[in-house]
Order: C-alpha cells, then structure tokens, then sequence
C-alpha cells in the first residue's frame, strides 16, 4: 500500500466560524418559534424543527475538526477505506466519519516520545456514573515524523568465539511513510524493537569481542582483525543496514545505530580481566626486555669504541648479566661497590 497525502484546503477556520454562525442562529430561530414570533404557526413550527435538528446533531461536524503540527500526520480511514494522510501543519476539516488509524499510539517502549507519553498522547476524562467516578483515555492517533532514539534493553549475545558478552545498541529512526507503518505491519514500534534485537544478534555472532587469530568477520575467506571492541563503527553500520532491510516494508527509515554499552557477561568478566592483564603484563616485559638488551648493545658499543676499558668475554658477560638485571627489575637496584681491585 502506497501512501496518499491528502491535499485537502486548510478549511477549519471556515467550517468553524460556520458551525457557531449556524448554532447562534438556531438558538434565536428556536427562541422565535417558541415565542411565536411569526404570524404563520406553521413557520413558527419549522423553525422549531429545524433548530431542534441542528442544536441535536449539529455536534456530529465537531469530529472533522483537525490540529496537525509539524512534523506530524494523521492517517484517516473511510468506513474501512483509506482515504490519505494529513501531512501539513495546519487547522483542517474533513468528513466527521472518518477515522485516524495509529495502532502503535498506545505502545510505549523505551525510546524518545515515549517516555512522556501519558501528558501527550493519552487524555483522561472523568465521568461520573451512579457507582461513582469512571476514568476514561482517549489515545492520540497522530503519528510522529520525527526522529526518535531506540533504546533496546541490554542483550547477553554469544560471540564468534563463545564467549557470553552484554551489549545494548541505540537506533535513531523515523517514519517515511505511514501507510505501511499503519497498515503493513501490526503494531510498527513493537516490529521495530523486535528487528532490532534480532538484527543485533545477527551481526554481533561473526565478531569477536576483541582481536582475535583466524577469525573472518567479513565473509571473503581471509582472516581480519575486526572486533566488536575496535570496530565499533563497522559493526554499528553493519547492524544498521541489517535493521534498515528488515524494516523498510514497514515504512520506517533507520537514520544511525550506535553501540552504547558492551562489556563480557557477569560470569566470565573476571576472568577475561586476568586474561587482559596479562597479556598487558606480557607485552610490557617485552617492550622492556627490548629496550633493555638494545641499552646493553649500546654500552658495550660505547665502552669498546672510546677504549674506556678492556673486557673479555667473561667480565662481558657478567657486564651483561648485570645491567639486564637492573634494566628488567621490578625494583630500584641496589649497587654494591667493590674498593678493590676488579680481578
């Protein structure tokens, strides 16, 4: 179903201001029939009339009366028939029998425009009845155009590699047509919020949760270092598209997908975290075991390019073994001065 926007004249103030003209002047027709103001009783009897019908269902045009603001549209439905959508901001009215149709309007997931939705999309009215007092919502049909922010709740995703990981997206999306946001789909929020989390699991299983050996996260055959951890913009576009392709028979458009939490499940983050650690303790022993023998290299050198003192290969040795002693300790070294002689 293709959407149909109406471009019906911005007719409400007219049809108002001709509403309240026509009640003023049913009153005063009514008035006047009652007084018998006309010396005709059959006059006097069809303004009665006339006064009568209009003042009893004259109400009847009241529903036509429609407010769009902007960024706003109201999908209207004829005996069953899809008549168009109101898109323009404006003061309108249309045929009183027909119909706004949003079957989301009183879903509320946690997302923008939902978390004030009682003050704006639900009415209260109190009604008394003989065994007290009846609250009764009316919903707001209108649909929103702008754009809203999803937040799916956080999701426990197995990687690649099995490992239980927590990770929770943020979706950025509006509606682009609301014929098959209405009529496609059943409820086109809860349809989303559904694709979201099935798209999420889709694409976070091909990553790892960091780089790993051996791993093909982009399916041509050849091992790559994506990760979730450091591909994040990869992995959020990918998850995007993902959605985007799910949801566009429902009129929606998927603007950006961010990833807002991640972090390894409960039961194996401490262990993971020993892991991190150490391989960080590992990587830092060998940049300082590096660093370290390139230090010696460069004594030595020193030492037999200004023939500051001859050494053999024993006395190097021991020249050697001390200074990667000292280089590659956890502690300060605390030296011991020989008085006498070397030999």
């Amino acid at each position: 179903m293709q959407e149909k926007v109406l471009s019906t004249k911005k007719n409400g103030f007219p049809m108002l201001f001709l509403f309240i003209a026509l009640t003023v002047a049913s009153v005063f027709m009514l008035i006047a029939g009652i007084n018998a103001r006309f010396p005709s009783p059959a006059v006097n009897v069809v303004l009665i009339v006339l006064s009568a019908v209009w003042l009893l269902a004259g109400w009847i045009l009241l529903p036509g009366f429609k407010v769009i603001k902007p960024q706003e549209a109201l999908v209207l439905t004829l005996f069953g028939d899809y008549v168009g959508t109101l898109k323009d901001t404006g003061f309108y009215w249309v045929n009183p029998f027909s119909v706004a149709v949003n079957p989301a309007a009183g879903t509320k997931l946690n997302q923008s425009g939902d978390v004030d939705a009682p003050s704006k999309t639900v009415f209260s009215i109190k009604t008394s009845t003989p065994s007290g007092q009846s609250t009764q919502n009316i919903i707001n049909k209108k649909i929103s155009l702008k754009i809203m922010t999803l937040n799916n709740n956080r999701q426990k995703i197995n990687d690649c590699l099995g490992n239980p990981i927590e990770i929770g997206i943020a979706v950025m999306w509006r509606v682009v047509d609301t014929a098959k946001a209405v009529f496609t789909v059943d409820n086109y929020k809860e349809y989303l919020s559904l694709q979201c989390d099935s798209a999420l699991r889709n694409i976070v299983r091909i990553y790892p949760y960091d780089v790993a050996p051996g791993v093909d996260t982009t399916g041509d055959g050849v091992a790559d270092e994506g990760s979730l951890r450091g591909s994040s913009e990869v992995v959020a576009n990918r998850i995007r598209d993902e959605i985007q392709s799910k949801v566009a028979d429902a009129g929606l458009e998927i603007v950006e997908a961010r990833i807002t939490y991640l972090a390894y499940a409960p039961e194996i983050a401490a262990v993971m975290l020993q892991r991190q650690q150490a391989s960080a303790i590992i990587d830092a022993r060998k940049m300082i075991v590096d660093g370290a023998v390139g230090m010696v290299e460069l004594a030595l050198e020193r030492l037999n390019r200004n023939q500051v003192v001859e050494l053999d290969e024993e006395r190097k040795a021991a020249m050697v073994s001390n200074l990667l002693v000292v280089l590659c300790g956890n502690h300060d070294a605390q030296p011991i001065v020989n008085s006498g002689s070397l030999y």
